[in-house]
């Protein structure tokens, strides 16, 4: 089972910032989307699209697990909580 260093790591991986657009404004991980919780289940659609996996980070971890319980919910399965913006900067050094 990969790590999710490694995952985050791999190039067709797509990290999404589900923090508000003005959190993200102010500082975001290098090409994440901003999709901010409460339009996750808006996006179901459009993210059951994406075939690879699907890291989501928050400030703290707490928004992003949420959206990642959505998304299970909604049949995403490769999805995974990156937890808050310093632990994706982390992730991704």
């Amino acid at each position: 089972m990969q790590s999710l260093k490694e995952i985050v790591k791999k190039p067709e991986t797509v990290i999404v910032d589900v923090r508000s657009p003005w959190e993200f404004d102010m500082e975001h991980v290098p090409g994440a989307k901003n999709i901010p919780l409460e339009e996750v289940m808006y996006k179901i659609k459009e993210l059951k699209k994406i075939k690879s996996p699907i890291v989501l980070y928050c400030r703290s971890g707490n928004r992003s697990g949420m959206a990642v319980s959505i998304l299970k919910q909604n049949g995403i399965t490769e999805v995974y909580n990156g937890g808050g913006l310093g632990d994706m900067q982390f992730l991704l050094n």
